[in-house]
């Protein structure tokens, strides 16, 4: 009798074992393929990124055309406009890259020179009445202010891909599956200095 019970109680503990064996796995793999999902929502977002950023680069070359149309044009203003364009163009951040808060730092800090850039030589346009006029300039300057625009919505919609990735890697039991299978933590875009002043793309008065 006391054998059978013996048996029993070991088969009962085996049940019990791989039950829990059983719902331990489900809840790992759910809680990866979570971690997954967030993951590729931050690439997303940073794809998008990427693609306004690349619109308001692709935009660079026939502003800088335009503006060289002008007699007299400050050589100096555009020279710096082509040479941030080409720091920005130099600066690359690949998906492995977004866990590294320094790399998006050295990408948003080129990208920021190249705003700065391209507002001085709006503010010196200012002074070229006939430039201010030019139907071909006027269209890029709409076409830069409305980059601009999806530029800041594209940056917090990644922020906030950023966050809900971060928040959901960081809670309880979920670090240890997010440890385990190396998901590091999103960087964030940080705000520019002066970030409460809205950019400087649009002139006309």
């Amino acid at each position: 009798m006391n054998r059978r019970l013996l048996q029993l109680g070991c088969v009962v503990v085996l049940a019990g074992a791989a039950f829990t064996a059983l719902v331990g796995f489900f809840w790992i793999r759910s809680t990866y393929n979570q971690l997954v999902t967030l993951d590729e929502g931050v690439q997303a977002a940073w794809s998008q990124v990427e693609n306004v950023y690349q619109r308001r680069t692709d935009l660079v070359p026939n502003l800088v055309a335009t503006v060289q149309g002008a007699a007299d044009f400050e050589r100096e203003t555009l020279d710096s406009v082509i040479a941030a364009r080409s720091r920005a163009t130099s600066i690359q951040v690949s998906a492995d890259d977004l866990a590294n808060p320094q790399a998006l730092a050295r990408f948003q800090a080129a990208q920021g020179a190249l705003s700065g850039a391209l507002s001085r030589l709006m503010v010196v346009v200012e002074r070229y009445p006939d430039l201010k006029a030019n139907r071909n300039f006027l269209g890029l300057q709409d076409e830069l202010a409305g980059t601009e625009n999806r530029i800041a919505v594209e940056r917090r919609r990644f922020n906030e891909a950023a966050q809900q990735y971060n928040t959901a890697r960081r809670r309880f039991l979920t670090r240890m599956v997010a440890g385990f299978f190396d998901f590091g933590e999103a960087a964030y875009f940080e705000a520019d200095e002066g970030a409460e002043e809205p950019p400087v793309v649009d002139f006309s008065r």
